[in-house]
């Protein structure tokens, strides 16, 4: 069965270290990853949130890094190509030795954080497995499957999901309510205050997985 797993690794022990250690204020995504090999990944990254200047010559230093090109910029951003050596081959096990498919990797403040689809979740375990022999601080965050990335998208537990999903469904939120606290709260066969507990949560997770922004960010 396919799952989503969500980690993090230090950049110390990944990738582009050096650079993020010189220009700290800087965010990565990396857009797309090929691996040709196990020890050899070409991620394609987007550089944002700092300074860009002088950032390529920044790059071509950083030892865990072969290749640079860059293929475009604007006054905010930079779009690279980035061939990585092997410092970064836990990307390359999890993609060609298992088929992951890298769908978001972020770099800041000295660290990865990686979202990866798993066609199979023996991949996931095999992937702990290899970062434990090869010593990565793989600090995995959450699991899940592929039906459950809607709740962990917006920071939802099962529980909490459950409850919104039947609240609206059921006319929770209707005017007038066609269901009330205590009739939801004896379905899920918790108090009228566990439920309300539950509802307050859920309802701060979505806001600020959905609503807020950072301060930085324009209006």
């Amino acid at each position: 069965m396919s799952v989503i797993a969500e980690f993090s690794i230090p950049a110390e022990e990944f990738a582009l270290y050096e650079t993020l250690e010189r220009r700290p204020e800087l965010t990565f995504n990396i857009d797309r990853v090929v691996a040709h090999n196990t020890t050899q990944v070409v991620p394609f990254v987007r550089m944002t949130q700092g300074k860009l200047e002088g950032l390529t010559e920044i790059l071509e230093a950083d030892s865990s890094v072969e290749e640079v090109e860059l293929f475009g910029e604007t006054d905010d951003e930079c779009f690279y190509r980035l061939v990585w050596n092997d410092t970064a081959q836990v990307i390359g096990y999890m993609v060609n030795g298992h088929g992951a498919t890298v769908q978001e990797a972020t770099a800041t403040d000295g660290e990865w954080h990686l979202r990866v689809l798993f066609p199979e979740r023996n991949g996931l375990s095999a992937t702990n497995e290899y970062a434990e022999e090869s010593e990565f601080t793989l600090d995995v965050k959450r699991i899940y499957g592929v039906d459950g990335f809607e709740k962990a998208q917006y920071d939802l537990t099962e529980a909490q999901h459950d409850a919104l999903t039947a609240a609206v469904e059921q006319g929770y939120y209707e005017i007038p309510r066609e269901v009330n606290a205590k009739e939801l709260a004896a379905e899920f066969g918790v108090s009228h205050q566990a439920l309300s507990e539950r509802f307050r949560r859920a309802t701060k997770s979505l806001v600020t997985s959905t609503l807020l922004v950072d301060e930085d960010e324009g209006n």
